[in-house]
């Protein structure tokens, strides 16, 4: 995750990356289905490009440093405030971790591979450099790229983003992949991303199984 404001210049987890003026996902890509999995691409159906980046940051904002599921490093935090109705992934503040997860079945899974709110300026130079990939039990999925919405941000005191509570409206973009929900079991997830001298590297072992 990566952010930038007119107050505040961070560089945070791998995740995200949002533009202002423009708007934009990804094209050409075809949906695909893993045996291992059962998931299909990302590009098939989920959350608007602005709902999914307010809400995924509004989850990443909604805890302190210690319990953060950025700066998590072995998954102990990633069930944090999790919505009932799709999982949110971290990635990280530009450090490599190795992460632990349980997921709820038969809920879709959202994350980004790399990621950035601030000015819509700031996100057109992120985006000029951004790619990054997600392989989930050995097979590539697709991912959304996001050239810039508008989003409203809910986070908390002591975030290690903004330090402070509040909402507030910027513009995000970002990498983004969404995925259906996961068969039981166990799946492996490995998220890599890069932009300008940014880069998050995070390999998830997730078990789905009921709530």
């Amino acid at each position: 995750m990566k952010i930038k404001t007119g107050r505040v210049a961070l560089t945070a987890m791998v995740l995200m990356a949002l533009v202002g003026c423009e708007r934009g996902r990804a094209e050409g890509s075809e949906n695909s289905t893993s045996p291992a999995s059962g998931a299909q691409s990302s590009t098939q159906a989920g959350l608007s490009p602005e709902d999914l980046q307010s809400r995924w940051w509004t989850w990443a904002l909604s805890e302190p440093v210690g319990t953060n599921p950025v700066a998590d490093e072995d998954g102990s935090d990633c069930e944090r405030n999790q919505p009932s109705d799709v999982w949110f992934l971290a990635g990280t503040f530009g450090t490599q971790a190795k992460r632990t997860c349980s997921v709820p079945e038969g809920v879709p899974v959202a994350f980004p591979l790399v990621n950035l709110m601030g000015e819509p300026t700031d996100c057109a130079i992120f985006m000029n450099s951004a790619n990054g990939s997600a392989v989930l039990d050995g097979e590539e999925v697709d991912s959304e790229t996001s050239l810039g919405e508008s989003i409203s941000v809910q986070s908390v005191a002591l975030n290690p983003v903004t330090g402070t509570d509040g909402r507030f409206t910027t513009t995000g973009c970002g990498l983004w992949v969404q995925l259906p929900p996961l068969k039981p079991g166990n799946h492996t997830l490995t998220i890599r991303g890069r932009a300008q001298d940014f880069a998050v590297d995070v390999d998830y072992s997730l078990t789905v199984g009921a709530a």
